[in-house]
């Protein structure tokens, strides 16, 4: 089945580094398109980052410059680079294969990681 474990979440000062990894496994990684999402207490899941299976990237507006996403196809793992953490940037992170439909992008499966906590204190 799949299996999505995701890593590397911690508390940091506010212009600090974090490199978070997601171990893939249950699918063919190589393959998929890979996003990260981020959720903050109240709010929705977003995707925030993604990479596609060549190593093209993308970013919301907010992380663009300070983050970077980036995939190993032969450990099948994905990662997020981030730079310059800010106290907004607090949030549990979160990655899923992606599906796309009538350009938009959607998580591919519902079996979610437990995601990694990133806590940037002021």
């Amino acid at each position: 089945q799949v299996q999505l474990v995701e890593s590397g979440g911690g508390l940091v000062q506010a212009g600090g580094s974090l490199r978070l990894s997601c171990a893939a496994s249950g699918f063919a990684f190589a393959e998929n398109d890979m996003g990260w999402y981020r959720q903050r207490p109240g709010r929705q899941r977003v995707m925030i980052a993604s990479i596609s299976p060549n190593g093209w990237t993308w970013y919301d507006g907010n992380r663009k410059g300070r983050f970077t996403t980036a995939r190993d196809n032969a450990k099948s793992t994905v990662y997020l680079q981030m730079d310059d953490l800010k106290p907004e940037d607090t949030a549990v992170y979160y990655c899923n294969a992606l599906s796309q439909y009538s350009s938009n992008w959607f998580p591919k499966y519902d079996a979610w990681g437990q995601g990694t906590q990133v806590t940037v204190s002021t």
